[in-house]
């Protein structure tokens, strides 16, 4: 009796020391899990620190870059505008200035 009883006994804390050692294991991973978990959240926040500054800043750059563009599509317009009365001014002065018997494109010769 005394025999199964040690041999009970021995089973359990085997059976114990088992689940003790597995604990432990399961321990040690969850440790190292929670290591590189906070790695990671360190890596992120060095990251995301100054992503609002980062907008921030990109959308000042981008409102300038609008307004540069703004003034630079007037300027286009006007250069256009310039263009277009600087080629009627010339189609004007070809019809009413040109001699007569010239027509554009064709070449005289005067001998």
């Amino acid at each position: 009796m005394v025999i199964f009883v040690v041999t009970i006994n021995t089973l359990i804390s085997l059976i114990l020391l088992y689940i003790a050692l597995q604990v432990w294991q399961l321990k040690q991973r969850l440790a190292s899990v929670a290591d590189s978990l906070t790695a990671y959240e360190i890596c992120t926040h060095r990251t995301l620190h100054q992503a609002p500054e980062n907008i921030y800043l990109n959308q000042q750059n981008i409102y300038n870059l609008r307004q540069r563009n703004q003034a630079l599509q007037i300027q286009i317009q006007q250069v256009q505008q310039i263009i277009s009365l600087i080629l009627l001014g010339r189609q004007i002065w070809q019809r009413y200035f040109q001699r007569p018997g010239l027509t554009p494109g064709k070449t005289t010769f005067i001998k």
